[in-house]
């Protein structure tokens, strides 16, 4: 056993041996010397039979993510939630899991993909599906019948994954929705526009966004002769028409869902037209579905939303596609999806889809279902396919080789010499209690040349410098990481008047009126050094830094008068 303890610490010894010599990139003949002495202990240490055996992955269809990826990922949402508070939206959260009871019923075909929970004491739960489910469930409950909410959220679904396009089994959704009773079309157009801002903001690719309404689905199912059984099982079908041709769609209604054939034909005339306002006032020409109630109901509310969308101005963003299904049973009315297009091969041909990014619609009855007495709340609202934005982005950051900073740290506060912990120590404490991000590297006698290559891996744009020569002047060294431009400052201008980059590299502050680059952000003065200046430093200082600064500055010491009764400005 001794023995056996003995080569551990052999081989733990020599793994670290070789691990440092990749870090200090040693040559590959000298590493692999090493790696040979280390495989060499492992094979005279043998398998350890007390160890328990198991393999170190993350469940199928789920992922780990790094702090590059998670940097990524939170640029992404900043996008999205901004848009969602721009038009008004409040912020809700719901539980992981709902009952069993909840989420049935509500997804047609694809209910099978929801995961169920084993029984922990009485109640059958199960995962959440979506996010939409449980808001109409927050409603019916809380008897809401008005409300404009965001929610982000992951949900589940056992689904086959395709991770390289953004399909898992835990994924985020990004959810906004408008309930309540509002004049036709208004929350639609609304919901369409965030679509589009949130699209264009993230610079993903030229897109666009197809519409349809299930009353105009269901009318034409009814004029083409499909049963009236049939309506949801055939809807799913027509919703595949944009991942597979026309033919396999239809020899699926045939062949597996028992549809005549020449039903089939006459689907087949209406859901491969696609256009824009113009195919809306065709159809309400068509003989037979003209004559169909809720499909003349459906065609007058998108003739309405298209004139909505001409004055939001993204018109040439929205296609009418008759094709379009989303295959969830609670859609009443408007549905739509967003696809990135894939520009054309040849001249002349119309862009091709290469996936949905984004998806709603109207659902009025959901909420109905939910409440006791079958009260409806009308509801609309939209998903943003985040997991697939991920995707993308992140291969276009891989393909221009672009750096990704993983921290928001400002300044790195470094020292010199040797024996200036304390000193660090104080100074990165005012940081601190300033609002200021700062970092020190965890030596107590760190290389300032190690301290300046930390800022450069990481991406700080500044470093304050205390040095031996510093402190006997009273100085602390501001130096600039991408430009190397250093100037020495008091600590009471530093900590109070220096001012970080607005771009990497460049040294924006200004110093008892003299000025090196034009600041754009201030950083708030640490109230304890507010306090220990005197009138003259005050009057100094307030010149120097310009109207927008002495506001700043009288509001900060406004704040100590009031709770000292000194240090007025």
């Amino acid at each position: 056993m001794a023995d056996r303890a003995a080569l551990e610490d052999l081989v733990r010894v020599q793994g670290e041996r070789v691990r440092g010599l990749k870090q200090q990139k040693a040559s590959a003949e000298q590493i692999e010397e090493e790696v040979a002495k280390l495989l060499k202990l492992k094979a005279q240490l043998g398998p350890d039979e007390g160890k328990p055996k198991f393999v170190l992955k993350t469940p199928k269809g789920t992922r780990d993510y790094s702090p590059r990826q998670m940097a990524v990922r939170e640029k992404v949402f900043d996008v999205i939630i901004s848009c969602f508070k721009r038009h008004g939206a409040e912020v809700i959260d719901t539980p992981v899991f709902e009952l069993k009871e909840t989420l049935t019923g509500k997804y047609g075909e694809d209910s099978k993909l929801i995961y169920d929970l084993k029984d922990q004491g009485g109640e059958l739960l199960s995962l959440r599906y979506d996010l939409t489910v449980p808001f109409a469930r927050y409603l019916a409950m809380n008897k809401l019948t008005n409300i404009k909410r965001y929610h982000i959220a992951k949900v589940y679904r056992r689904d086959n994954p395709a991770m390289t396009r953004g399909r898992y089994r835990e994924f985020y959704q990004c959810d906004f929705d408008i309930a309540g009773q509002f004049d036709p079309m208004l929350p639609d157009a609304e919901c369409l526009k965030i679509m589009c801002e949130i699209l264009s903001s993230l610079q993903i690719g030229d897109f666009l966004v197809k519409v349809n309404d299930r009353r105009i689905l269901d009318g034409m199912f009814a004029i083409c002769g499909v049963p009236d059984s049939k309506f949801r099982t055939i809807c799913s079908s027509v919703d595949k028409l944009d991942k597979v041709s026309w033919e396999e769609v239809k020899n699926e209604m045939v062949g597996e869902k028992g549809l005549a054939p020449e039903v089939a034909d006459r689907i087949g005339d209406y859901v491969q037209q696609h256009g824009g306002v113009s195919l809306v006032e065709q159809l309400l020409q068509d003989p037979k579905l003209s004559q169909n109630k809720q499909a003349l109901e459906g065609l007058g509310d998108l003739k309405l939303l298209f004139e909505y969308l001409t004055l939001f101005g993204i018109a040439d963003k929205i296609s009418f596609d008759l094709s379009l299904a989303r295959g969830l049973d609670y859609y009443t009315g408007v549905i739509y999806e967003a696809v990135l297009l894939q520009p054309p091969a040849r001249a002349g041909e119309e862009p091709l889809g290469v996936g949905s990014v984004a998806a709603g619609g109207r659902y009025d009855g959901l909420v109905g279902m939910f409440d006791p007495k079958g009260r409806k709340v009308p509801c609309v609202g939209l998903s943003i396919g985040v997991e697939r934005i991920f995707s993308i982005v992140e291969q276009r950051l891989e393909a221009l080789e672009e750096k990704v900073r993983t921290t928001e740290t400002q300044v790195l506060v470094a020292s010199a010499q040797k024996k200036l912990l304390e000193e660090r120590l104080k100074l990165i404490s005012e940081l601190w209690d300033a609002g200021i991000k700062a970092e020190l590297l965890y030596k107590k006698n760190p290389k300032l040349l190690n301290q300046l290559q930390y800022c450069e891996e990481t991406g700080i744009p500044l470093v304050a410098i205390i040095g031996e020569q510093e402190l006997k002047d009273g100085v602390i060294k501001l130096r600039s990481v991408a430009s190397r431009e250093e100037e020495a400052l008091s600590p009471l201008t530093c900590l109070t008047g220096f001012l970080l980059p607005a771009e990497p590299g460049l040294m924006t502050r200004r110093r008892h009126g003299r000025s090196a680059v034009e600041h754009k952000m201030l950083i708030p003065p640490c109230p304890s050094f507010l306090a220990r200046w005197t009138s003259e430093e005050k009057t100094l200082w307030r010149k120097s830094k310009g109207e927008q600064a002495s506001r700043f500055a009288s509001a900060e010491l406004s704040k100590l008068s009031e709770e000292s009764g000194t240090h007025t400005i």
